[in-house]
């Protein structure tokens, strides 16, 4: 599986939305915020979303090198089977969306909530079947005490995760309008170097990073041995431009959630949806491995 995670072409596929973002993601799938009556409701929708497109015929590992799950869509069934199983009888793997949401701003970055039940989450995930985890955090602005504060707070989750024998996926995301955007990433990857100085080779994660403003800027990561594969989040650019921007870094492949899901509709018909997603899936794949 870590070979796999390292070398075999494909990206992952972000469906991940939760609580805060769900409604926002429906609106866009064609479902008026009306018809939302509770969150049960809204997770059902979700839910029924997610279902249509892991079962499309144009989901398969030909592209898809893993998909990241929210809790309530890893506790569920597609077709009477597990979701985290389905996805294994397609020969994609499953990462759990671990964080809990974003604490307030403070100088300049927003931390992960705390997670006081961390390992009861990893161990429910281990029982479903995850390969690994993701959480994510924000930096806004240049600001070195609140970026070394992210990082720090990445790795010593991905520690615990790691004694678990999963696989983090770290996401410091970086504003995408963040007015020292270069600065910022500059500084951040000064922090991740020295955090993956104390790292161990069987450490194995991934980074899932904004589209730097520098193309191949986080490629040196990869010398590190444990570093399995860098992966780029939309960030709130469009499909093509995220494409775009994507296709200008040599070694980083997609995990888009936005960007992958534009133009599907819940009104589509069956051949609709699937001609929308295939060539939503193809341009994300061909930006993430033909470049």
């Amino acid at each position: 599986m870590i070979e796999e995670l390292r070398t075999r072409k494909g990206f992952i596929a972000a469906l991940d939305q939760s609580g805060g973002s769900s409604k926002k993601t429906l609106a866009n799938y064609g479902i008026d915020e009306s018809a939302i009556t509770s969150d049960e409701v809204m997770f059902d929708f979700i839910h029924k979303m997610r279902s249509r497109i892991i079962t499309n015929p144009a989901f398969t590992d030909k592209h898809i090198l893993g998909v990241i799950l929210f809790k309530n869509t890893m506790e569920r069934d597609i077709d009477g089977v597990n979701t985290v199983t389905y996805l294994k009888n397609k020969n994609i793997p499953s990462f759990l969306k671990i964080d809990l949401g974003l604490d307030t701003e403070s100088d300049g970055v927003q931390l992960l909530k705390s997670i006081p039940a961390l390992d009861e989450i990893l161990d429910e995930g281990i029982k479903y079947g995850v390969v690994g985890t993701k959480m994510r955090s924000v930096i806004h602005e240049y600001n070195e005490y609140g970026i070394k504060k992210i990082i720090e707070q990445q790795f010593s989750l991905a520690k615990k995760i790691i004694a678990k024998g999963l696989v983090p996926i770290i996401e410091p995301e970086v504003d995408i309008n963040a007015k020292n955007k270069r600065q910022i990433e500059s500084f951040m990857k000064t922090e991740i170097i020295k955090q993956l100085g104390k790292t161990k080779k069987e450490d194995y994660l991934i980074f899932k990073f904004t589209i730097p403003a520098l193309p191949n800027f986080y490629d040196s990561l990869l010398h590190y041995k444990n570093v399995l594969r860098i992966v780029a989040l939309s960030g709130g650019y469009d499909r093509d431009k995220a494409c775009e921007l994507l296709s200008k870094n040599k070694k980083m492949t997609a995990s888009f959630s936005r960007a992958l899901l534009e133009g599907l509709n819940v009104n589509q018909t069956d051949e609709e949806f699937t001609n929308t997603l295939k060539s939503s899936i193809e341009e994300i794949y061909n930006a993430s491995t033909k470049k």
